[in-house]
Order: C-alpha cells, then sequence, then structure tokens
C-alpha cells in the first residue's frame, strides 16, 4: 500500500517577530500534524518530538500539504540539515498556482467543494501558543490535514476541484494528481 502523508504545522513566532518573510526557519513549530494512509490515523507533534516527524515524512511515499514547500518545509529546516525538497511532494497551492496562475486559499477550495470552511486561521494560533492552548491549535491543524487530504482525494477522483473567484462566481479547475 502507498503510504501518502498529509501534513501541516502552526508556528510559534510569526513572520515579524523572527524579523520577516525570509526567516521562516526562525519561526519554530509549535506542534505538527499528519495523516497517514499506511496507518490510517492521525500523529500529533509537539515541538519536541520534532524528529519523529521528520523521519514520518522521509518515509513517506509521497508527502501532500497546502503550502508546504515554501512555508512548513521552511520551518523544518530550522531543525535539519536536510533539504526537504528533495521528498517526493506534492504541493495543492504551487499545482493550483501553477494553473491558476494566482493562489487560492485552502478554504476557498473547500468551501465551493465541500461546503466546509476552516476553523481558524493561523495568527489565532500564535496567540493560541502563547497561551498554551496546544489543544486548540492540534483540533484546528487536524482540520486543515482533513481539509488538505479531502480536497487531494476529491482532486484524484474527480480530476477537478472548485472555487469561488473574488466577485463570487463558482469556478472549477482541471487538476492531474495520479501520479
Amino acid at each position: 500500500m502507498r503510504n501518502i502523508v498529509y501534513f501541516d504545522l502552526e508556528t510559534q513566532k510569526s513572520a515579524e517577530e523572527v524579523g520577516g518573510w525570509d526567516r521562516i526557519c526562525d519561526m519554530r513549530m509549535s506542534l505538527g500534524v499528519t495523516f497517514s494512509t499506511a496507518r490510517g490515523g492521525y500523529r500529533i507533534y509537539a515541538e519536541s518530538a520534532v524528529n519523529d516527524l521528520l523521519r514520518e515524512l522521509q518515509r513517506a511515499d509521497l508527502v501532500v500539504g497546502f503550502n508546504q514547500l515554501r512555508f512548513d518545509y521552511e520551518v523544518l529546516h530550522g531543525y535539519t540539515a536536510f533539504d526537504l525538497t528533495q521528498l517526493p511532494s506534492l504541493d495543492l497551492m504551487v499545482d493550483l498556482k501553477e494553473r491558476l496562475g494566482h493562489r487560492l486559499g485552502l478554504e476557498a477550495i473547500a468551501e465551493a467543494t465541500f461546503g466546509l470552511t476552516k476553523t481558524g486561521e493561523g495568527m489565532q494560533a500564535l496567540e493560541w501558543f502563547k497561551q498554551g492552548k496546544m489543544a486548540e491549535i492540534a483540533e484546528y491543524c487536524c482540520f486543515d490535514v482533513k481539509l488538505t487530504k479531502l480536497v487531494h482525494e476529491f482532486g484524484l477522483k474527480n480530476r477537478q476541484l472548485f472555487y469561488k473567484n473574488r466577485f463570487g462566481a463558482m469556478l472549477s479547475v482541471g487538476v492531474d494528481w495520479a501520479r
């Protein structure tokens, strides 16, 4: 069985707190979440278990995320010398941007395709971290992983996704993720 690992993480610090977007590796992971198709379940990683998270990603047949190449992997580069961009990866945001010529958010796709909205946003997760509310971060991050998995599986099966443009019109985009 092919092991697809769906992945997301949240950070301890904002870009502003670390001196800008060119210092993503200094943001530090507050919590990471994976869903492994081989394991059939979620796993939550605290910062103290970041090496276990890195091992799981390295053992995956495919790592699927939403903006993991530019963001999540860069955060993890603060913990390892291994170039995570060498992993077999599908960054749904990057793929969709190449197809459409502009970025789409995960929520824009999930809402149009499934009628689902995210349970929070990244800046809120930073506040939760400062307040020690790790359970809230875990719930938020798990739901983002679930949305990523749903979007990927829908795209695989239907070879298209739906989204609303900035004027509220429902549009579709073809995808080819059968690799």
